[in-house]
């Protein structure tokens, strides 16, 4: 009888340790997804920053190169329609970063911005003037710093997503994932047209 008593103590307190280490570690790895899905999200927003400074630059940007350059009609639609598609899907949901196709969707606008950009900037070439106002140095300038600043964001969002990724993949993490809704997050890729930030040297 006390034997029994003592084996049957000795299996309700292993049940009890197992459920406690269970706990424990599914308590530590939901925590460090939570903190990695946050730490992604705030990169994103980092991104949507210097997305929406190049937006408010554009329009002085087109402004002063217009004065020099008035009958560069084509260019300056073409600027005009990238930044109004643009515009809609600067800062968008967080949640874009789970659905593929609408990322893609995301970064093909961006990237279709950055082009029109780089032949805006290339119409310059042809002013002498226009490359000589100051205001368009100026301008310039903050749009090669806020390129730079981009593909850093970029950069340094992608870093955190694959972090997340790999961590909410490794088993037996990716059942907790999968249990409490962690998705894989969308990746920044270079395309064709983005292989470089917009040339801006004169």
């Amino acid at each position: 009888m006390k034997k029994n008593t003592i084996i049957t103590l000795s299996v309700i307190g292993a049940v009890i340790l197992g459920l406690v280490c269970i706990y424990a570690s599914f308590k530590g790895s939901y925590n460090k997804m939570v903190a990695l899905d946050e730490e992604v999200t705030a990169q994103w927003a980092q991104v949507q920053n210097q997305y929406q400074r190049r937006m408010d630059l554009i329009p002085n940007l087109v402004s002063t190169v217009k004065g020099y350059a008035a009958h560069e009609a084509s260019v300056f639609t073409e600027v005009a329609e990238a930044r109004s598609q643009a515009g809609g899907v600067v800062n968008i949901d967080a949640n874009v970063l789970e659905d593929e196709v609408a990322f893609k969707r995301y970064q093909q606008v961006q990237d279709t911005l950055s082009s029109s950009l780089r032949r805006l900037l290339s119409v310059s070439e042809n002013y002498p003037e226009l490359q000589a106002n100051q205001n368009f140095l100026a301008l310039q300038d903050q749009l090669e710093g806020t390129e730079n600043r981009i593909s850093t964001e970029r950069k340094r969002f992608n870093d955190s997503a694959r972090e997340y990724n790999v961590y909410i993949r490794q088993f037996p993490r990716s059942i907790i994932a999968n249990m409490n809704g962690f998705r894989t997050k969308a990746y920044f890729e270079a395309s064709a047209q983005a292989q470089s930030a917009p040339v801006v040297q004169f």
